[in-house]
């Protein structure tokens, strides 16, 4: 894998803390043949959830019972514990209500000052703590809780590379969390997660506002039309190929997996399908985290992406809006790459940008191999789609890491015939050799 993702809804800081410490001593021992394991905090967010239960609570078609907000509830008694107030407010008679990623549901028949009256519309086994939806309705919590605080604060503290922000509704929410890191001095990239419809409204605005942008489909499929989802997903895609932004799909993937050891061919062509529209990492949840296969998913998303990949010929560029420099020259990198057939393009970068705008281009059938000296880009790059990176102590001089770079893809590319690369940087030229030949742009 390229990235650990740590789900703050369910981990302790102690649970945490663990998984960090394991993947900060995988990534000291070993060598640049995988490249780093980069580290994402999900935030919780503004989430509802139900109350504790004793025992799972069967619900059946047609059942009347209450919801409360009521924090002195007895267990015992049929009534279902929500943890927001604003609940009785939020929603009238009519209203739909989903539990547990939208497996179980409720119509609200009514209300009084602090419980619903309501029918199961879809029944099933109710646990704690389970999620709750309540579509088409604009919560009214703060973008980044309590709770959010002093996780992101644990991930600043153990230089966590990414934070995945939870429920983005606008560009402030973003605004309101780079605010926090640039106080703490944390370089860490944001992650919006857009999972409802007032983000989907507002996504222009967000990503042009964030680093990198979730299609969150468990969320967007209960809080929107799931028959519209497709249609959302490419969406949201395209906002990112606008902005020039990196991107992410999540949620049920290869959900069979989670009891099965093989994936429905209609998983394996959903992945396909989120990489021909530009994804830069497709994200496994229940799949690595309660699954029976974890490992046998990883290496399944990883042999559909690597098919895939070499089948992805969309020119991604039609989609940027007002282009930089930066960016026209990274075309110009990638169109000169294809027309020598070059083996690869090489990109030398301090902060990441230089890699965010090749990967943007989407090079076809070719890799990426990105040069940095910044512990913290290097862990960065990990999500970057199409990159192979590679940590260099010092970039002094064009000479020398020019040098560098040669015996390191001598090293790891291991061809046998002489090779051939186009290097995009700031400040580097030409530069030939027997073995390798680096064209600069």
């Amino acid at each position: 894998m390229n990235v650990a993702r740590i789900n703050m809804s369910h981990a302790t800081h102690a649970d945490a803390q663990n998984i960090i410490d394991i993947v900060h001593q995988i990534n000291s021992e070993q060598s640049d043949d995988h490249g780093p394991i980069g580290l994402l905090l999900d935030t919780q967010g503004p989430e509802i959830r139900t109350g504790i239960n004793q025992s799972d609570m069967d619900l059946t078609v047609g059942d009347i019972v209450n919801l409360t907000i009521r924090e002195d509830l007895d267990v015992e008694t049929s009534s279902i514990q929500i943890n927001y107030k604003g609940l009785i407010k939020s929603v009238s008679k009519g209203s739909r209500i989903s539990i547990d990623n939208g497996l179980i549901n409720f119509k609200v028949l009514a209300k009084d000052k602090e419980n619903l009256t309501c029918k199961v519309l879809d029944g099933g086994k109710l646990g704690s703590k389970r999620h709750v939806n309540l579509p088409g309705v604009r919560v009214d919590l703060p973008s980044i809780t309590k709770k959010d605080r002093k996780d992101i604060h644990l991930a600043i503290k153990n230089n966590v590379s990414f934070i995945a922000l939870s429920f983005v509704r606008s560009a402030q929410d973003i605004y309101d969390l780079r605010d926090i890191l640039k106080k703490k001095k944390s370089s860490a990239r944001i992650i919006a997660k857009i999972e409802n419809q007032e983000g989907l409204d507002n996504i222009h605005e967000i990503t042009k506002a964030t680093d990198i942008v979730m299609v969150a489909r468990g969320d967007l499929g209960i809080e929107t039309d799931l028959a519209d989802l497709p249609n959302i997903q490419r969406r949201i895609m395209y906002a990112t190929a606008k902005w020039g932004k990196r991107s992410i799909v999540a949620t049920h993937l290869l959900e069979s997996m989670i009891v099965n050891p093989t994936p429905t061919r209609a998983e394996v062509t959903d992945v396909a399908n989120a990489i021909y529209e530009g994804a830069d990492a497709v994200m496994l949840s229940g799949e690595t985290s309660v699954g029976k296969y974890p490992v046998q998913c990883i290496k399944m998303l990883k042999n559909i992406a690597t098919k895939t990949e070499n089948f992805r010929t969309l020119g991604y560029e039609k989609f940027l809006t007002d282009m930089s420099d930066w960016q026209n020259i990274a075309i110009a990198a990638r169109d000169l790459a294809t027309r020598i057939n070059a083996d690869g393009i090489v990109v030398v970068t301090r902060s990441g940008q230089t890699a965010d705008v090749i990967s943007s281009t989407k090079p076809f059938r070719m890799p990426i191999h990105a040069f940095t000296n910044n512990q913290q880009t290097f862990q960065q790059l990990s999500l970057v789609g199409g990159m192979q990176p590679y940590f260099m102590k010092s970039i002094s001089n064009q000479a020398s890491a020019i040098n560098k770079i040669k015996l390191i893809l001598a090293s790891k590319v291991r061809a046998k015939k002489s090779l051939k690369f186009v290097l995009i940087g700031g400040v580097y030229s030409a530069s030939h050799s027997d073995s390798i030949q680096i064209i600069s742009t």
